[in-house]
């Protein structure tokens, strides 16, 4: 919400778990943010949604509409929606969150536009098994009938590319700067600040923005919060942050690798649990400080880290990034210090302790990332999986009997193989639903078959003039 902006006075709860929703007259809440939209002159609002493949979609309607759609009135075709429904049974609902209105902070052609984030039902107002906003929070009631609370911060990486006389986007990058480099060396610095402003005018509490480690690419960090508000924020970010360089005449992606040879953009996710306000993995009086919840917790994420890959790094080429050599993690373990292994333990301890999954991408799918990561999570505390003895040693550099010795899994080693790992991790897929499973499977299976398919440049240069 743009600063001084008035809200609705009961925004600040979610509803986190789906029930059957009876059609009802609009609530005070609603009618707040009715009020709030003439107040605000909005003419067009985005009701905005995610498919599986964790694409924004959205339905644009006139100020015309907006009691029809806050009244949860709004159909769409989800047969044109990757995973969504099949042509016989199409329509959908768009439900609103009204703590998730948001006024964008730049001038739009024929008036001001908000954007509002919804679920999705189906017309009998039950909720929709392929949303995947849903399929997150009812992982969030699972964990709070056990008392925990998630708390989780990403930290997405990206690139900003030019483009060529064409128009049309080129890997030259903008710069040949280096981690937390200045201007003159970074002449992305004038894009980054802008998209800092735009995401603190949308609400954001924005804790730093600097050059990453490759040429062109950049971090902004934004506060956590609870696992369905960071997946809004991970789709919001993204979205600005394309618009933004877009308008300094540069391309942004989020693709994991999109230049061989230099570092690729991860999605590192900080990540802890609280009961009863209290930093669950913190135990003053305990080796390294850290809680069996948190060890528990820990050895849930490498417990199933092989079959929730697929979901938190869902592209062909995000396996391109997860070789050795470009700080990306490729072996199952944990670590107090280095950051070669999956997982890393910040130094902080109190309120602030947490662990840090180091693998996934900004190409995910948020809602279906965290769903996985707090599910496999959970499944740590209830069997009290022991995750081992932390590996504070370089993995990369180990051989691979001491890999063994010290019984040292990798991670799948492209999209194929994540793919069979999850369909062997029965926990993985109870997360996501066995709509969304077949769907995306489905979907990725196709890719690969594709990608196999197609003859590539490195086979042209290594092959064709000697065989």
């Amino acid at each position: 919400m743009q600063t001084g902006e008035r809200t609705p006075s009961t925004m600040k709860t979610k509803k986190t778990t789906p029930t059957k929703v009876k059609s009802v007259t609009m609530d005070s809440t609603k009618r707040e943010l009715l009020a709030l939209l003439k107040e605000q002159n909005v003419r067009f609002l985005r009701l905005q949604f995610t498919d599986i493949l964790g694409v924004i979609k959205n339905v644009e309607i006139p100020d015309v509409q907006f009691e029809k759609a806050l009244n949860n009135e709004i159909l769409f075709d989800g047969s044109s929606i990757d995973g969504f429904s099949r042509i016989e049974e199409s329509d959908m609902l768009l439900y609103p969150d009204p703590a998730t209105f948001r006024v964008f902070p730049w001038v739009e052609k024929g008036g001001k536009v908000a954007r509002i984030i919804c679920d999705v039902y189906h017309p009998d107002n039950t909720p929709f098994e392929g949303c995947p906003r849903m399929t997150l929070k009812k992982v969030v009631a699972e964990a709070k009938t056990l008392g925990y609370t998630m708390a989780v911060g990403p930290e997405a990486e990206f690139f900003l590319f030019q483009k060529n006389e064409k128009g049309e986007v080129v890997t030259d990058t903008h710069d040949k700067g280096s981690y937390f480099d200045l201007t003159p060396i970074d002449r992305g610095e004038d894009a980054r600040r802008d998209i800092v402003n735009a995401l603190e005018a949308m609400g954001f509490e924005v804790e730093a923005a600097h050059h990453e480690v490759a040429p062109g690419q950049h971090e902004i960090d934004f506060k956590y919060a609870d696992p369905i508000t960071t997946a809004d924020n991970v789709s919001t970010f993204r979205f600005v942050v394309r618009k933004i360089a877009w308008d300094h005449g540069l391309h942004a992606t989020f693709m994991p690798k999109p230049v061989h040879g230099i570092n690729g953009s991860g999605m590192h996710c900080h990540q802890s649990l609280f009961k009863g306000g209290a930093n669950a993995f913190y135990d003053a009086k305990v080796p390294y400080q850290l809680s069996k919840t948190a060890l528990y917790y820990m050895g849930g994420l490498l417990a199933h880290a092989k079959g929730f890959t697929a979901i938190t790094n869902p592209l062909v080429n995000s396996y391109k990034r997860l070789v050795p050599g470009y700080e990306a993690p490729t072996h199952i373990a944990w670590s107090l210090r280095n950051r070669s292994p999956l997982i890393r333990v910040p130094a902080k301890r109190g309120e602030s302790t947490r662990c840090e999954l180091r693998m996934p991408d900004p190409s995910c799918n948020p809602y279906l990332a965290f769903a996985v990561m707090l599910k496999s999570g959970l499944d740590g505390i209830k069997r009290k999986l022991d995750p081992g003895q932390p590996v504070n040693q370089n993995v990369y550099k180990m051989s691979q009997r001491e890999r063994a010795r010290l019984k040292i899994d990798s991670l799948p080693s492209d999209l194929n193989e994540a793919l069979k790992a999850l369909a062997k991790d029965d926990l993985v897929q109870s997360a996501l639903g066995s709509h969304i499973y077949e769907r995306f499977t489905e979907a990725k299976k196709k890719v690969w078959y594709e990608y196999s398919a197609v003859v590539h440049s490195w086979e042209l240069d290594n092959y064709l003039t000697v065989y």
